[in-house]
């Protein structure tokens, strides 16, 4: 059974990650963003780790599943991932997080930052190698964990 099916409605929902495998080429990436946008889709984190061949283009919409069937239909080759997204109060919050990670000796793969959210807020994606724990690790330390929800328009 689907995690969707049994979920209840308003339920924390982990925030989505799409990696995009794009060329190297002019205009790639105007091309992904476009056509989210176009669509209503917005972009609410992005990162893009580039290579001399190729580049990784992450990012996160406030609508995963038109984008997941947007990168479909137009035949993009991605890979959809969850992350831990914490809300930050101020800058001091991002060593609040980190701390708290260390402590529970969890390690930090990539993250970078929100661009915007509906509440104002700034936020940090994180890629971690144990969401759940560090879930409630974040959670223990009296940090935010935001999830799909808190980031649809």
């Amino acid at each position: 059974m689907s995690a969707d099916i049994i979920r209840a409605p308003g339920a924390y929902r982990p925030v989505i990650q799409f990696s995009v495998h794009a060329d190297n080429k002019v205009g790639r990436l105007n091309e992904i963003i476009s056509l989210l946008s176009v669509h209503e889709v917005h972009i609410m984190a992005f990162s893009i780790l580039d290579t001399t061949d190729s580049s990784i283009i992450r990012f996160i919409v406030d609508y995963p599943e038109e984008a997941q069937k947007l990168l479909i239909e137009h035949r993009f080759s991605y890979v959809q991932s969850e992350l831990v997204a914490v809300e930050l109060d101020s800058e001091a919050d991002i060593k609040r997080v980190t701390s708290a990670l260390v402590q529970a000796e969890i390690n930090i793969h990539y993250t970078y930052p929100f661009l915007s959210r509906p509440m104002g807020k700034p936020a940090l994606a994180l890629s971690l190698e144990d969401n759940d724990l560090a879930t409630d690790t974040i959670n223990r330390h009296q940090l935010r964990v935001i999830g799909q929800n808190d980031i649809a328009r």
